[in-house]
């Protein structure tokens, strides 16, 4: 009879001895990999930092995937041979957009999956990220971020999801599904709230435990109970005085006990220390290691914890009960991944899976349907019919559009032989047929006013350790330093050589048919150049295929149909600004006066017109259901996002705006109609009354269904009286 891997795990803990426990759950990360490598290496623990992540930096240059996965399985061979009972370790990696041990197929970030509003190609995503981790041996990715963005001053708003809530909980439960059908445990980060004032990065949190639970926690909960995720990483910031590494509110009685966790924690690195050395909860570093594991912590992150929680034993600050309850969850963990019955990798499946065709061509599907059109004057598409010169300028124009935040592994960039910049794919894409001019900013006048059109590519560097206080494009003698603490991304110096704002308002002034990509992970202030521009496509950092969906945007091959999952501001004076904010007792909200964003969330345009029309709503007692038809009455094929939204008044308590609630990308043939059916869950209705008590409480609502959250097309009223929807009604 097979017994469950928590069986298996149990029957497997009681033969260990307490130093081979502590061992198991202790972790080790070395670098640089030097010839010294294995005399460094304490090869009894259980819990490793991938090698194959900086192999690169001693060779320059890129290692092959099958390298790689030799060089991981020697690191868990020799972790087998030095425990008495050959227990495989956990070989983890970061795994944001791409699988980072090295230069695995490098998908759009977050942010641009996010705009796609299509968790079903995300969980594909998240499916080819799981392959290429554990075809080299990487077993658990410290991915995805989830944090919901309300201040894009966050550094890290690039690594998100977005500021919306169910956004956020959809696209991190499809990566956590898409990982973990490969053996690959997800790690859904960083629990809690992570971010404070001005974004700034793991600051103190004073969340009120309502917005907590109405905002940060759901997409947690979400990864945990429909994506499956078998590990969560505690944050660095303290939430309600407590550091959320040794957290018991957060690790047990809400991760656990109500929602019925039943994985393992890991620290954000080094946060462990950091309970004694930044918040200076205790005196020394073992007792902190002693605090978390009693609050629920698991596996402390990146190095050791041996030492620290002996001690911590012999204090008698934990016992055997404590270490044993940790180490279940980990071994149950390396049972149910397949771990403990396949450990090593496949050299030879490693080398031809790593970026095959298939990989790169959901790369570049990816790529094309995250970006997001702004603003076009009738600019876009370029006819390259009509058009004998291109010029190009903007220092985004000759890099990889990857952006340099978890891109690649430790200190080398993301490269590949076939991967190409946008200013190398429009030379190929248009060679023979138009002159493509790649000049400085400082000649951007005369080449500009030569040619038939211009692009102006732009240049940003965001992620760990790069919060904001401007959010304009940066200018000539910025520069943008990494925080050195990051260690996995690597240090990052980037120096802008030129005014970028100036530069594109001289490019339109001698050129109107002039468009601007931006390149970017974050909203961006445009007002000193946006009203003389034309055209503005969003293209995020879309990856490794990120030019050619460029290229094909630009000249009409596809119609953009991304749609922002973050507000765009006007100013940094408007910050923080969402669109699901709660009502001020003075006006002044989201869409009033100096509240009204630039671009608000879910916007974006298309080459072709959409009509929606024959709207319907139906109450199936667990759930309401939208029907409507879409036509495409342009000139394009092209993909529209259907977006439902919920305002809620005479409720218990003061609701949002609006919420994002359900939502549907079609994708529609020029001049064809299709007919479709949005469901919108009885869970949609549910929030914390007074009592804090969650329940699908009374409340009179407005169903608002769009094309974003203020480009409303219908709306339907819905009564809720004793748990159930009592009235529907059309409104108009």
């Amino acid at each position: 009879m097979n017994k469950s891997p928590e069986k298996r795990a149990e029957e497997l803990l009681k033969k260990l001895s307490l130093e081979e426990k502590i061992c198991q759950l202790s972790c080790q990360m070395l670098y640089p990999i030097r010839k010294d490598y294995e005399e460094r290496r304490e090869y009894r623990f259980g819990n490793f930092r991938n090698p194959g992540h900086f192999m690169h930096e001693q060779r320059g240059e890129p290692v092959s995937p099958a390298e790689v996965a030799d060089e991981i399985n020697r690191d868990i061979r020799r972790s087998m041979e030095c425990n008495s009972l050959s227990v495989p370790p956990i070989e983890h990696a970061e795994a944001l957009h791409g699988a980072q041990w090295g230069m695995a197929t490098c998908f759009p970030q977050p942010i641009g999956m996010a705009s796609m509003f299509d968790k079903d190609l995300v969980e594909r995503i998240g499916d080819v990220i799981g392959k290429e981790c554990a075809v080299v041996g990487v077993r658990q990715a410290l991915t995805p971020v989830v944090n919901v963005v309300r201040d894009c001053r966050w550094g890290r708003t690039i690594e998100s999801f977005g500021e919306d809530v169910l956004l956020n909980g959809d696209m991190g439960a499809a990566i956590c599904r898409g990982l973990q059908k490969n053996g690959v445990i997800a790690t859904p980060k960083h629990y809690a709230d992570n971010y404070s004032y001005g974004g700034r990065d793991s600051n103190v949190s004073d969340t009120s435990e309502r917005t907590m639970r109405e905002v940060y926690l759901k997409p947690f909960e979400k990864c945990i109970k429909q994506g499956g995720a078998m590990s969560v990483m505690a944050a660095y910031n303290s939430w309600d005085g407590v550091p959320c590494t040794c957290n018991e509110k957060l690790l047990t009685d809400i991760l656990r006990n109500e929602w019925g966790f039943k994985g393992f924690v890991v620290s954000d690195y080094n946060s462990v220390e950091g309970v004694w050395e930044a918040h200076r909860l205790f005196d020394t570093e073992w007792k902190a290691q002693a605090a978390s594991l009693k609050a629920g912590l698991d596996v402390d992150l990146p190095q050791n914890s041996y030492d620290d929680l002996m001690i911590a034993y012999k204090e008698g600050w934990i016992d055997e009960s404590d270490i044993d309850r940790a180490l279940l969850r980990v071994l149950t963990a390396k049972f149910s991944i397949g771990l403990m019955d396949k450990p090593f990798a496949d050299r030879n499946e490693a080398q031809s899976l790593v970026r095959c065709d298939e990989h790169k061509q959901l790369a570049l599907e990816a790529a094309r349907r995250s970006m997001v059109l702004l603003k076009n004057e009738g600019v876009l598409p370029f006819n390259k019919k009509k058009m004998k010169k291109l010029a190009v300028f903007g220092m985004g124009a000759d890099v990889f559009p990857v952006g340099e935040n978890y891109s690649g592994p430790f200190e080398v960039k993301w490269t590949a032989e076939d991967a190409k910049t946008p200013l190398q794919y429009l030379r190929e894409y248009l060679d023979g047929a138009v002159e493509v001019v790649f000049a400085e900013d400082a000649y951007i006048e005369e080449v500009a006013a030569e040619c038939d059109a211009a692009i102006y590519m732009t240049a940003l560097v965001e992620g760990e350790g790069l919060d904001r206080s401007d959010i304009r494009l940066p200018g000539i003698t910025r520069t943008e330093q990494k925080d050195n603490s990051a260690v996995i991304v690597g240090k990052i110096e980037f120096t802008v050589k030129t005014d970028q704002e100036e530069s594109i308002r001289r490019m339109t002034a001698a050129n109107s048919n002039s468009a601007v990509v931006l390149l970017n992970g974050s909203p961006v202030d445009m007002t000193a150049w946006l009203d003389g521009c034309g055209a503005v496509l969003e293209a995020w950092f879309p990856g490794e295929q990120g030019a050619q969906a460029i290229c094909e945007i630009l000249f009409g091959e596809i119609s953009p149909s991304g749609k922002l999952p973050i507000t765009f501001p006007k100013t940094v004076g408007q910050l923080p600004l969402f669109y699901s904010m709660k009502p001020s007792g003075r006006g002044y909200g989201y869409i009033e006066n100096d509240g009204a964003p630039l671009y608000p969330f879910g916007f974006g345009l298309s080459y072709t017109d959409f009509k929606l029309d024959n709207f319907e709503c139906i109450n199936l007692a667990d759930s309401l259901k939208i029907n409507l038809t879409v036509e495409n009455t342009g000139d394009f094929d092209g993909a529209e996002v259907i977006q439902t939204y919920l305002t809620g008044i005479n409720c218990d308590v003061v609701m949002p705006l609006k919420e994002l609630k359900a939502y549907a990308r079609v994708e529609i043939k020029k001049g064809e109609k299709t007919q479709i059916s949005i469901p919108v869950s009885n869970e949609a209705f549910c929030y914390y009354d007074r009592r804090m008590v969650l329940g699908m409480h009374n409340g009179d609502y407005t169903v608002s269904v769009g094309t974003s959250c203020v480009d409303i097309h219908k709306t339907f009223k819905i009564k809720v009286r004793d748990g159930k929807i009592s009235q529907l009604s059309d409104n108009r």
